[in-house]
């Protein structure tokens, strides 16, 4: 699995130009399921990104956990992020999970999510979505759990 974790102010996701959610402080995440992928590396992603200290604590430094700054997430799910452009101009996804285990899979972590965090946002699987985000920092973290 592979995500992308964006430290935001706010963030929100919109699907036929109609809001389906909205955080304040916390994390938007970005989630591309691969072909290979299971339920270990979903739950070994969300461990790493519930424990990641990517807040400022009261002297800059960045030190604090989301649960600790009483943030939230919004996870979208997002394919594109399993890209091959090593040949010619036009990505390649055919190392993205089929719809089927994709989704499976974005639910359970979604599932993963909803434990800490009852109150999460998220998008849809497979359709059209118009994500906003305020990044805080920037501070953006690209997460494989090939490397974790």
């Amino acid at each position: 699995m592979r995500a992308i974790i964006q430290r935001v102010s706010e963030a929100s996701v919109k699907i036929a130009d109609k809001e389906k959610a909205r955080i304040g402080k916390g994390y938007l995440i970005l989630l591309g399921v691969g072909q290979e992928d299971s339920r270990s590396e979903a739950e070994k992603l969300w461990r790493k990104i519930s424990a990641l200290r990517i807040f400022e604590d009261e002297n800059g430094k960045t030190n604090l956990s989301l649960s600790q700054v009483g943030g939230n997430v919004l996870i979208v799910s997002q394919f594109t992020l399993w890209a091959n452009c090593k040949k010619g101009n036009r990505p390649s996804f055919i190392e993205a999970a089929d719809p089927k285990l994709g989704n499976e899979l974005y639910e359970y972590f979604l599932e993963l999510a909803s434990i800490e965090y009852p109150a999460y946002g998220c998008g849809q699987f497979g359709a059209d979505m118009q994500v906003s985000l305020i990044n805080d920092g920037p501070f953006t973290l690209v997460l494989d759990t090939d490397n974790l």
